[in-house]
């Protein structure tokens, strides 16, 4: 059961009117020639691929699992031969260099195709959104050998990827790292250790699996000062570039999960297994994080993708599910009852879910946009000001959205009711996907200690001042237009709070710095409203400025903007309170008394 059709109009209407993205691709010179025509088809496309393709292995892939045997690990039934389909199509060269076979479209448009491959079935996206993510990282910090060895064969679906951090004793803290690296007299080295929660760590879909390893050089540094990054391929290319001698890392067994049954996450075990230097010794975190970005910057589009998914069969669900009649009269009077979408608690978890979806394609694409005009734009100060944004807001997309995507999969479960906490449903496998998508990749609670800790504080807000005037412009040009009031004065209140409020943490802070820590999920929060309040605001002049022409898309945005500011922004009331509330109630406590 369930369904999933790619939510176009939205996207174009994303792209094309509030972002408009053709005009500004033309400062980018490598996708000047970009026209929104293109841009929609490529769309389409992988819509239709999704929909018909990835989406019908989602429950089957999640009822079957992964399965272990000897090191060696089987995917569910069809993920290998959509795997094939994905490669055949050309679908990872999509964002990569046209010097190692890839197509050269923007960073956006790669994210709006993951939307969709993460609405349609997040477990199967895992396995090349992981390589894309290696790609990344070797086409930044490898050698020019190691590029000339993996890249083609990454850009190409031939091999994948995956990155190697935690081990057993070690999650989020990786300065305790234990792997080792010994070098080798032919310039590799031979990597030991054991590495766990390897997401497509071992799998049957691709030729090779290329690992990105963390370990320790001999007499290295303690600490994160002390670690360095490593390629380990599984096998060991020859002479000619093509898969040769197996190498020493084996998949031990597979972790036995809440959800993302579909994919295999991996205890991955290292005996000398050769690998080479990415990058400097020593400086390995450096280089990992452009895949640690890029990963958290995909788990927010996790988060988004099952927020749309659900919300799309909650709402099917309740127009068509009968019960009970309306408190202001039946609604459906030939009906035995009326469908559920009548009652007003069942539309407040629906539109939701709506705003949420929709809040997060606008913040998340616009990120997607800011990456590409720090990676291409031709005018440095343009580069600076977007990788600051950039780096800013990376936190809050992965924790933000992927919040939001948890409370709108248990509303999907709620709407449905008992059916909705049935497997056949489909319904309660999104809230077991959507769990882990606020752990991994760093906890929402390590992602709101970045971005209050370093983000903020560390810069003395300079980067939250320069979105704070991106708010501040836009609701001094729109402030004294009527029909704008209910918008832009809420935006220009929580933007005044938001200012206040760091001040004030940042104050406590230099006296004590658990205030931080105290203080850093609600302030998560609170920021995370701010950046939907404006670009919510912003949709909402769109919407007002061609809903006349009847066109029912923008009477229904009009609508979920004026449902976000009412109902769901109203949220920063308590979480300004509890973030003010600072340490003193938890750090107080002694420990005897838990």
């Amino acid at each position: 059961m369930g369904q999933y059709i790619a939510p176009l109009r939205d996207m174009q209407f994303v792209m094309h009117e509030l972002l408009n993205v053709e005009s500004e691709l033309k400062d980018l010179p490598k996708h000047a020639d970009l026209d929104a025509e293109t841009i929609n088809q490529v769309l389409e496309e992988a819509g239709k691929f999704c929909s018909d393709v990835l989406f019908p292995l989602n429950r089957s892939g999640d009822e079957e699992g992964c399965s272990w045997n000897d090191s060696v690990v089987t995917t569910p039934k069809g993920f290998k031969e959509a795997y094939q389909q994905y490669v055949e199509a050309g679908w990872p060269a999509l964002a990569c260099d046209p010097d190692f076979g890839g197509q050269g479209l923007p960073v956006l448009v790669n994210n709006a195709v993951y939307e969709m491959m993460n609405s349609a079935n997040q477990a199967w996206t895992m396995y090349p959104g992981l390589s894309h993510g290696a790609y990344e990282c070797l086409h930044e910090h490898g050698t020019a050998e190691q590029k000339a060895t993996y890249l083609a064969k990454l850009v190409s679906g031939e091999w994948t990827g995956t990155m190697c951090l935690t081990e057993p004793h070690c999650g989020t803290d990786l300065g305790m790292l234990r792997t080792k690296a010994a070098p080798n007299s032919d310039g590799s080295y031979a990597i030991t250790g054991t590495k766990i929660f390897i997401s497509s760590g071992e799998h049957d879909l691709a030729g090779n699996i290329i690992h990105l390893v963390l370990a320790r050089l001999p007499d290295a540094p303690i600490g994160t000062k002390g670690i360095s990054l490593f390629v380990v391929p599984k096998f060991l290319p020859d002479a000619s570039g093509n898969v040769g001698e197996r190498n020493g890392i084996k998949c031990g067994s597979i972790e036995h999960k809440m959800g993302i049954h579909g994919n295999s996450t991996c205890v991955m075990n290292l005996d000398d297994a050769r690998g080479w230097l990415v990058g400097e010794a020593n400086r390995g975190l450096n280089a990992m994080f452009v895949m640690m970005n890029a990963a958290r910057l995909g788990v927010g589009s996790q988060g988004l993708g099952l927020t749309e998914v659900t919300y799309q069969n909650s709402l099917v669900y309740a127009k068509e599910r009968l019960q009970m009649r309306s408190l202001s009269g039946a609604k459906a009077p030939e009906k035995a009852a009326d469908p559920i979408i009548v009652h007003p608690d069942v539309r407040r978890m629906l539109l939701t879910q709506k705003a949420y979806a929709e809040g997060a394609r606008a913040f998340s694409y616009w990120t997607a946009l800011q990456l590409d005009k720090e990676l291409s734009h031709g005018d440095e100060s343009v580069r600076k000001e977007s990788a600051d944004m950039v780096a800013l807001l990376t936190p809050v997309i992965k924790a933000f959205l992927t919040d939001n995507a948890y409370e709108a999969t248990n509303h999907g479960v709620q709407v449905y009711g008992g059916h909705g906490f049935i497997r056949e449903w489909g319904m309660e496998q999104y809230v077991r996907d959507a769990r882990i998508n606020m752990i991994y990749e760093g906890t929402n609670s390590i992602q709101s200690l970045d971005l209050l800790g370093r983000k903020v504080l560390g810069d003395m807000g300079a980067k939250l001042k320069k979105f704070g005037k991106l708010v501040s412009d836009f609701v001094e040009e729109e402030g004294v237009k009527p029909e704008m009031q209910e918008f832009i004065n809420p935006l220009g209140d929580i933007g005044d709070k938001v200012q206040k409020l760091t001040m004030e943490i940042g104050m406590k802070a230099m006296a004590n710095p658990d205030e931080v820590g105290a203080a850093a999920v609600p302030y998560m929060r609170t920021v995370g409203h701010l950046v939907f309040s404006y670009f919510w605001a912003r949709m909402a002049r769109i919407a007002l400025d061609k809903q006349a022409g009847g066109d029912q898309f923008y009477q229904a945005k009009l609508a979920t903007a004026r449902f976000y500011f009412a109902k769901l922004l109203p949220e920063t009331a308590s979480t300004i309170r509890a973030a003010r509330a600072g340490a003193k109630p938890m750090m107080d406590v002694d420990v005897a008394l838990f």
